[in-house]
């Protein structure tokens, strides 16, 4: 029965000395030792478009007979990644590994040690998955000749996403003109664009919009949000003005909200200047709903702004004092206000880490950890998907932010990925422990972290500079063998030169 995507393709030993697959290697027939894969080891074709470095769709038209592999790079690519006993290398006309003993004893151990535990500081300290669990590991031993495939193989299959080559082609696609969105910040007052004839403007369809900005953001599809969102600011500041009452307050609820939208993706590709003039529009919004919980949602993001601008004391401060200010308007800790509580907290964390305030970063961070223990599940209310293992995450951010890197790779061993719901939430998760990496020196796990990054959310990491920053990093540090991969992949996302 098929495993997850997230699961290895465990291929066992008796599946080499079937027939049909010696007949399959020895005709080179590549497109058929796939389906027979698919078959006897339930391997998808994105967990094969994974394991052998090649696109799904590349795999799909091998599969269908549109494609063919006829260069000796290609088969031994595929025969690594595969892990090909020695005996199929050479029926498929390959030279056998250099230990294909050792190979295959340790194909045989992958799904069965995964609770051996390795010091983080050990060369061997990897993240793959538990077979059959979304969960994190240590990997078992591996041999230096087999450590690249597999580890290429198992690291990057974490992702739980295909390997999108439409999206990867299209690099433009993560770019985006922020220049109607500056005009659509920059105006204070409503414009023709926001204002019909056609009666009071519609909630539903408002709110409705909003949603859909909130989605698309955390599904890091930053490049449709900003297209999207500079005419719904504009109805959304037509509402504001023209609305009354209960309608009126609704409606600077949203504003925050897609305001709240507009600062993320801005901060994020690094206008810092704008994403401070979104999240302040967004606060002012949020004041004139009187809603303490749109208030909370809102302080969020101006402490983020305040982050991005290099004021990390007082957005530390801030989003303490805020979140006290929250607790205290509530009358009630429903799972909304308890989410958006937890939420600002953790940015509290995160801010305190970045100017080294140890005991102040792990204070708000185990006061954020109590209220996702509260909440009691992962729940994405307020768009803030909040909950214990988004706790976790921060656990891990703050650590690599200290300098901790030991102390991130053990908590990333911990979090089961299937409970990570937010696209944008998943891909930072592998960018911290990139980052991890790259601390302890790690270059060739680093690069693989990236990599699984990019393949969940191609824009988090070709638009965001954060990352192009550590791409350098990782190029200046890494042995020339690792060296030569990360510049493909620097050139790839289009880091600058």
């Amino acid at each position: 029965m098929p495993g997850r995507l997230t699961d290895l393709i465990d291929i066992p030993d008796a599946f080499w000395v079937r027939s049909d697959v010696i007949d399959a290697l020895r005709s080179r027939d590549i497109g058929r030792l796939f389906a027979l894969l698919r078959q006897y080891a339930g391997a998808s074709q994105t967990r094969l478009a994974i394991a052998c470095d090649m696109t799904q769709p590349k795999v799909s038209g091998i599969m269908r007979g549109i494609a063919r592999v006829e260069t000796l790079t290609v088969f031994e690519r595929i025969a690594d990644g595969l892990n090909m006993p020695g005996h199929a290398r050479s029926v498929l006309g390959l030279a056998p590994t250099a230990d294909p003993v050792g190979a295959q004893a340790a194909l045989a151990r992958r799904p069965e040690r995964p609770g051996r535990s390795i010091p983080p500081g050990d060369d061997r300290a990897a993240l793959p998955v538990t077979p059959g669990s979304g969960t994190f590991s240590a990997e078992s031993e591996t041999t230096e000749e087999e450590e690249d495939p597999v580890r290429r193989r198992t690291f990057v299959g974490l992702t739980g996403a295909s390997l999108i080559g439409a999206v990867l082609a299209e690099t433009s696609g993560s770019r985006h003109d922020s220049e109607a969105l500056a005009s659509a910040l920059a105006t204070y007052w409503p414009s023709a664009e926001g204002i019909t004839d056609d009666g009071p403007p519609s909630m539903s369809a408002l709110a409705s919009a909003v949603a859909q900005a909130k989605r698309d953001y955390q599904a890091c599809r930053y490049a449709k949000v900003a297209n999207d969102l500079p005419p719904l600011l504009a109805r959304l500041r037509a509402a504001c003005t023209v609305l009354e009452g209960q309608a009126r307050s609704q409606a600077c609820t949203l504003s925050a909200e897609a305001h709240h939208v507009a600062a993320s993706v801005l901060l994020k590709t690094g206008d810092k200047g704008l994403g401070w003039v979104a999240a302040d529009r967004s606060m002012q919004a949020a004041r004139v709903s009187e809603d303490p919980v749109t208030i909370g949602s809102s302080a969020r993001i101006v402490t983020h702004a305040m982050m991005r601008n290099g004021h990390l004391k007082a957005a530390a401060s801030t989003a303490s004092s805020l979140a006290s200010n929250l607790s205290g308007d509530l009358r009630s800790k429903s799972p909304e206000s308890l989410s958006v509580y937890g939420s600002l907290l953790l940015r509290g964390a995160v801010a305190a880490a970045q100017c080294d305030d140890r005991h102040a970063a792990y204070e708000l961070l185990t006061e954020a950890e109590d209220s996702s223990a509260r909440l009691g599940e992962d729940r994405n209310l307020r768009w803030t998907a909040f909950g214990p293992t988004n706790a976790r995450l921060h656990r891990i951010n703050i650590a690599v932010t200290l300098g901790d890197a030991g102390t991130a790779l053990d908590v990333a061993r911990t979090v089961d990925l299937s409970k990570v719901k937010v696209t944008e939430r998943k891909a930072a998760f592998f960018v911290d422990t990139a980052r991890a990496f790259l601390q302890c020196r790690k270059d060739d796990k680093a690069l693989l972290s990236l990599r699984a990054a990019e393949e969940i959310a191609h824009e988090e990491v070709a638009g965001r500079p954060a990352v192009h920053r550590l791409v350098r990093d990782l190029i200046s540090s890494a042995a020339p063998s690792t060296r030569h991969h990360a510049e493909d992949f620097a050139q790839r996302i289009g880091v600058p030169q």
